[in-house]
């Protein structure tokens, strides 16, 4: 439960931010359960966060809604169009749901924002830049 509580924290702590909730959708072998809840939470407690869906491409950007995300089977993963967009829109706190096995540009090594890579994965990997979080139940 440590973790939960930690994002709940962190979502209330940002009220008066823009938020924005970055989904990796390019596999389906995922704990769907877990990030549905994690972006009811958003839902809930935020509900002006943006939802953004990508996997090699973003698939859309819409309002925060849990029961709209679409997943793909092709593995394809890249971060740097979700992390250029957020700049561009000018996002204080991204959180990226993702198991960070995906692409970015090289010349990209840090963000002007607040970033926090939510992994659903008893394995934690080295992230690039930002925080990572375990979010494995």
């Amino acid at each position: 439960m440590r973790w939960q509580k930690r994002i709940l924290s962190m979502i209330q702590e940002r009220q008066d931010k823009k938020v924005a909730l970055a989904i990796d959708t390019s596999t389906n072998d995922v704990p769907t359960d877990l990030i549905n809840n994690i972006v009811k939470l958003f839902e809930t407690l935020k509900p002006d966060t943006t939802l953004i869906q990508a996997d090699y491409k973003i698939r859309s950007i819409a309002p925060v809604k849990a029961d709209t995300i679409k997943y793909f089977t092709h593995g394809k993963a890249s971060y740097t169009l979700v992390l250029e967009w957020a700049e561009q829109e000018k996002i204080d706190t991204l959180f990226y749901i993702t198991d960070v096995t995906g692409y970015i540009y090289e010349e990209m090594d840090s963000v002007n924002f607040e970033m926090f890579w939510l992994v659903p994965d008893e394995f934690l990997p080295k992230v690039p830049f930002g925080r990572a979080i375990k979010i494995a139940s």
